[in-house]
């Protein structure tokens, strides 16, 4: 019971630091952390839910067939089968997914590429890439109103214990093998689609 207070302080903190932000406008967005590995269970955001306020039910906690243990009343962010996904397959322990008008319009700006690649940036480091003129690369998907196909065209990208997925015209999903990795990760992908839009273009780098 310790582990699921330490856990849930640290994704409602995430929660708060975001919201400042104004990462989940319109109820956007969704957040997950993982409580235990056998038998998988997460905490993650409640759907449709003003994340912006701090209520006692803004996370619901789910096994590994997302099924909310406590609360069937109501239900879990639509895009938790991702998050679930991300357990299943890796070590990470935490997933978050937000809506921006930067990421969104990354991938409206170049709506045939597959993915991106940034160069020559300080932030990369970040990301843990510590190479002089180092170049991450992020894929980016198509944007399917049915879930399980999206979740289908997304699990190929699930490779690492962290990573990061954009969804065209949709948004970017990051994952860490720690809630405060994951949101550096998701800080330092923001910063560099920030970068890009904002006439920095040479340091970008389009692939089909």
């Amino acid at each position: 019971m310790k582990e699921f207070f330490k856990r849930y302080d640290e994704i409602r903190d995430i929660k708060q630091t975001l919201a400042k932000r104004d990462w989940f406008l319109g109820t956007s967005g969704n957040l997950s952390i993982k409580v235990n590995d056998a038998p998988l269970n997460f905490l993650v955001t409640t759907s449709g839910k003003d994340k912006t306020k701090h209520t006692y039910d803004d996370f619901l906690l789910l096994n590994e067939f997302d099924q909310s243990i406590w609360d069937e009343t109501k239900k879990p962010s639509a895009e938790s089968i991702l998050h679930r996904l991300i357990y299943l397959h890796t070590n990470a322990t935490c997933v978050l997914h937000v809506h921006t008008i930067a990421n969104n319009l990354i991938t409206k700006n170049f709506p045939v590429q597959k993915e991106l690649s940034f160069s020559g940036i300080e932030i990369i480091k970040a990301l843990g890439l510590w190479e002089e003129d180092a170049e991450i690369t992020i894929p980016i998907i198509k944007n399917h109103a049915h879930i399980p196909t999206l979740a289908e065209e997304f699990l190929p990208h699930i490779k690492k214990d962290h990573g990061a997925v954009l969804i065209h015209n949709h948004g970017i999903t990051v994952w860490g093998t720690s809630a405060f990795e994951a949101k550096k990760h998701l800080e330092a992908y923001e910063f560099l689609f920030q970068y890009a839009l904002q006439g920095s273009l040479n340091n970008l780098f389009i692939k089909n």
